[in-house]
């Protein structure tokens, strides 16, 4: 009886078959749209999460003045050689504190000249970014100290630059400072905020300081907990030091700000969780576009179809097979419509995916969700066309034109 049912139900769709697949579009455009949007969105947060890895482990990082909507950083005090000898000798909960001050500047090697990040640091700066080497050496103490004139520069720079060529032992121009490379730093890729990593050159911080920036300011401190220390406690023990350093008074202001990589990395995949639902509903509203759709057509051909309803009431068909009948095509156009949608979503997200560089990551509840709620579309939206053509009166039924 069923099989009978399909199959009549198989002909009707396939006896107008342009009109049936404009119908059952809005649900293959509906589910697709679905899958692609969530599969993008979960690619994206998974590359989010492994971007702030890349920043460091345990890491926070701290900077003069607050940031904000309202609140300005122009006039805040810079941090200073003294500020990090005694960050390095009060916070016992640290593996590494690393002093940073950096800018955009021109870097000459030949013919080839780019602009580059320029980072002044020491030795503790590849202990909080998680920084290994390619080729050559960190910075010897000496250099440190006395601020020589080397640097270590990052993949990016060395192809634009010295293309497959080993930039050991070369020198390059920082503005107007000739600079020794002593070491090629291994590829880390972009960071969470969109930044390419691997296009930037190091020196020694005081190096930094004299030749290029003109004083002794340091923008910006990472300091890396130690293995199983909460980063929650170091960064109160930042706040302490500083606010008493600093001579800030109870109930004054912080004049500086300290920020947990942690909390920024979980604010961030958050915010993209968020982005995904919200993506993955706005598809979702073409779901019921489709349907109605559906319901749409199934009316019309309960109308086109008067007389045929009326011969099978007339010869002896319950109310209950017309309303199945009627049923059955609405679900099946959807059904196909599902499957369509299906590999249609995953091939756009596949192509996004990769277009894009971020990883594929596949949720099949999302997918049987969407197929599920396809055939669900159909039953809702097809039950009202069904049980108009089940509650027709046979007589006139049959006198319809």
């Amino acid at each position: 009886m069923f099989y009978e049912t399909l199959k009549l139900a198989v002909q009707a769709i396939t006896r107008n078959a342009m009109r049936s697949f404009l119908t059952l579009l809005g649900i293959v455009i509906g589910v697709g749209a679905v899958i692609a949007m969530v599969t993008i969105g979960n690619g994206t947060t998974a590359k989010v999460e492994a971007d702030m890895a890349k920043l460091g482990s345990n890491l926070l990082f701290v900077r003069p003045g607050q940031f904000g909507p309202g609140r300005s950083s122009a006039r805040a005090r810079s941090f200073n050689a003294r500020d990090i000898a005694e960050l390095r000798n009060q916070l016992t909960d640290a593996k590494a504190v690393a002093p940073v001050s950096r800018g955009s500047n021109t870097v000459v090697y030949g013919s080839e000249n780019r602009s580059v990040q320029i980072a002044g640091t020491d030795n503790a700066y590849f202990i909080t970014q998680d920084l290994e080497l390619k080729e050559g050496r960190r910075f010897l103490e000496g250099e440190i100290r006395s601020g020589q004139a080397v640097c270590l520069i990052g993949e990016t720079t060395r192809e634009e630059l010295f293309g497959s060529l080993s930039p050991i032992g070369q020198k390059i121009r920082v503005k107007k400072v000739s600079c020794e490379i002593i070491g090629l730093l291994e590829e880390k890729g972009e960071s969470g905020m969109g930044m390419d990593q691997d296009d930037i050159v190091l020196m020694p911080l005081r190096t930094y300081q004299r030749r290029l920036a003109g004083n002794t300011d340091i923008g910006t401190v990472y300091v890396s907990a130690k293995d199983g220390i909460d980063t929650g406690k170091v960064q109160a023990d930042i706040e302490r030091l500083l606010r008493e350093r600093r001579n800030i008074s109870a109930g004054e202001e912080d004049d500086f700000a300290v920020a947990d990589m942690k909390q920024v990395a979980s604010a961030q995949t958050a915010m993209t969780g968020i982005l995904t639902m919200l993506l993955g509903a706005v598809a979702g509203v073409s779901l019921l576009v489709g349907g109605i759709g559906i319901m749409n057509i199934m009316l019309v051909s309960v109308t086109e179809r008067t007389r045929e309803i009326g011969i099978r009431l007339a010869i002896g068909a319950q109310e209950s097979q017309v309303l199945l009948q009627f049923l059955v095509e609405a679900i099946v156009l959807s059904l196909i419509g599902g499957i369509i949608g299906v590999l249609l979503g995953l091939g756009l997200a596949s192509a996004a995916t990769s277009a894009m560089k971020i990883p594929f990551i596949l949720d099949p509840k999302i997918v049987l969700v969407a197929f599920g709620f396809s055939a669900l579309v159909g039953i809702i939206f097809g039950y009202f066309p069904a049980r108009r053509a089940a509650r027709m009166n046979p007589i006139e039924a049959l006198r319809h034109e």
